[in-house]
């Protein structure tokens, strides 16, 4: 199994040919003939809604490496091996923004597979949860350049844009009346 297209059987070293399996066209060792498996990555995101405020706003980072340098996002990033999507996410929150949250506080979102980039296909598990759970104020971390609140009409104010999809998460998470945790 591997994450971006082989050029090389990841088993033997031996090269690639293509054969139909299992309906798709798939890539096989032409040496030890295994099928070689392109399988998505697994990432996780928190939406933190702030709904204390006149207009209650979202805690977004603003990226400050590949891809999307610049661009605004929901903090995420990658599952590790073993670690439950929520436990990934409210780790990812906390490395890229200092806040920290409880699993057990997130509610699930939505899950998203990510246009590819680069041959490399992500899965998200995108959560949502009250920022009344959360603890710590919002500083730029890794991956970070900025960290901050925004609100949907202070965001449109502005010329700042987001990475594609997590708009749409970004703006679902405000209209979101649900952080009953059930994940």
């Amino acid at each position: 199994m591997v994450s971006r297209p082989a050029r090389f059987c990841p088993r033997c070293g031996g090269s690639l040919e293509t054969t139909s399996f299992d309906g798709r066209e798939r890539a096989r060792c032409s040496t030890c003939e295994e099928i070689i498996w392109h399988n998505p990555v697994p990432c996780a995101s928190v939406a933190v809604v702030d709904r204390s405020r006149p207009d209650p706003a979202v805690l977004c980072v603003e990226r400050d490496v590949p891809p999307g340098v610049g661009e605004w996002t929901l903090p995420g990033g990658h599952m590790e091996i073993g670690e439950d999507p929520a436990v990934a996410a409210v780790r990812e929150l906390e490395e890229e923004t200092g806040v920290r949250l409880d699993p057990d506080a997130l509610s699930l979102l939505e899950a998203t597979a990510f246009p590819p980039r680069e041959g490399k296909h992500v899965v998200t598990i995108h959560y949502v949860a009250d920022a009344s759970e959360a603890r710590g104020e919002p500083t730029a971390g890794s991956d970070a350049r900025s960290a901050r609140f925004w609100s949907p009409a202070a965001f449109d104010d502005t010329a700042e844009t987001f990475r594609p999809i997590h708009e749409q998460r970004f703006r679902e998470a405000v209209a979101s009346d649900d952080f009953s945790s059930s994940r």
